[in-house]
């Protein structure tokens, strides 16, 4: 059974949510504040964290910073649950190291939902990676057992949602991928009109694989229409190696 933890100092929106989740058929516990929340995570380890921003004693941003910094629970999805719904706050929220963000109120299918996505892209190897041929191409290979890439000879560590991004343009190279075959894809539920999720983890991908993220050259956005992976020739790859970023890291943000 998948355990989730819910860190949210709502009583009544801490019951509704476990009550649903429960017969879901997932295991819950609750945590009130920041604090006993990420003693809580330690302890248990569960396999999802709905995590709210306004929290007592240490806010959502905080505790999520500190769990992605600990290696016991880097790896942990964390779905950020907050009245908070401004740009600027779900820009923040990925930053600190979100995998997802919904804003109060939601329906209850839509939680679960993207519950049911996210505990889907953590169940090991990617499902896109399973069921995909396309792997590498030109001076890109990506590892799912581990989710790396291999870029011009560097292995390059990048977080699940990183991975399938990546992914997910790799296997349409050289096209425009709209964002609402991203959210799709890769988020795994129907796309709205905010896509600020993309962009945040777009810009975590260049900071690890351009050389200036500022100007990229191979994760390019084509304005109005999506994004699009344009891979180096052969020929360029030798140049291109000696202007890499440093991306060793396992979480950029």
């Amino acid at each position: 059974m998948r355990r989730i933890l819910i860190i949210d100092d709502d009583p009544l929106i801490a019951e509704i949510v476990t009550v649903n989740l429960e017969m879901a058929g997932y295991q819950v516990n609750h945590a009130n504040d920041g604090i006993k929340g990420q003693a809580l995570a330690i302890q248990l380890l569960p396999d999802l964290i709905i995590l709210d921003l306004m929290l007592p004693h240490v806010d959502g941003y905080t505790v999520c910073q500190r769990l992605r910094r600990d290696v016991r629970t880097a790896d942990i999805p964390v779905l950020m649950m907050t009245a908070m719904g401004q740009t600027k706050n779900k820009v923040e929220g990925f930053d600190a190291g979100a995998d997802d963000y919904l804003t109060k109120p939601f329906e209850l299918e839509e939680l679960l939902a993207r519950v049911r996505a996210l505990l889907r892209r953590t169940g090991g190897i990617p499902d896109a990676a399973k069921h995909s041929e396309i792997l590498n191409y030109g001076s890109l290979t990506l590892v799912p057992e581990r989710f790396e890439a291999v870029w011009f000879d560097n292995t390059v560590k990048l977080t699940h949602l990183e991975f399938e991004l990546l992914h997910c343009l790799l296997q349409r190279h050289g096209q425009t991928v709209s964002p609402s075959e991203i959210l799709r894809e890769v988020w795994g539920y129907e796309p709205d009109d905010d896509i600020e999720t993309i962009r945040v983890h777009i810009r975590h991908l260049r900071t690890k694989l351009e050389p200036d993220p500022r100007h990229p050259k191979y994760i390019k956005t084509v304005y109005g229409a999506g994004y699009c992976l344009e891979l180096p020739s052969s020929q360029d790859a030798e140049t291109a190696t000696s202007v890499l970023p440093n991306s060793q890291t396992s979480y950029s943000g």
